[in-house]
């Protein structure tokens, strides 16, 4: 994985990290210089790019909230990516549906004559 895709995914964490402790992260964005000197700059609505050109960084991160939502837009030498978390609601019916709330019991259990075949068989 490149360092780019690296420190995207490192920055999203720390924004979920935020997230998940209750405290809501400051929009901001994070510079990096091609001699890896970092510069952040707080609520600018300044578009991405523009920062990063203004700035001559090699790369360039917004981190935003926007109610439930986390969010990592990068930039970087015609790459970009964009880490988001999925809202609430959505990851709550997304992980209940995955897991099954009932398990099904075999159908012999439930029905009498069934296991007395199966008694039947496994002792005859």
């Amino acid at each position: 994985m490149n360092r780019f895709i690296e420190n995207a995914g490192r920055i999203f964490d720390a924004a979920e990290n935020v997230a998940n402790s209750g405290t809501t992260p400051t929009s901001m964005t994070i510079l990096i210089g091609a001699q890896g000197g970092i510069r952040m700059v707080v609520d600018s609505d300044w578009p991405l790019d523009s920062l990063q050109a203004d700035h001559g960084a090699e790369m360039a991160y917004r981190v935003s909230q926007n109610h439930e939502i986390t969010r990592v837009e990068g930039r970087s030498f015609g790459q970009t990516c964009t880490f988001q978390t999925a809202a609430g609601a959505k990851t709550a019916r997304f992980l209940l549906a995955s897991v099954p709330n009932y398990e099904l019991a075999p159908l012999a259990i439930h029905n009498p004559l069934a296991k007395r075949e199966i008694a039947g068989s496994l002792y005859a």
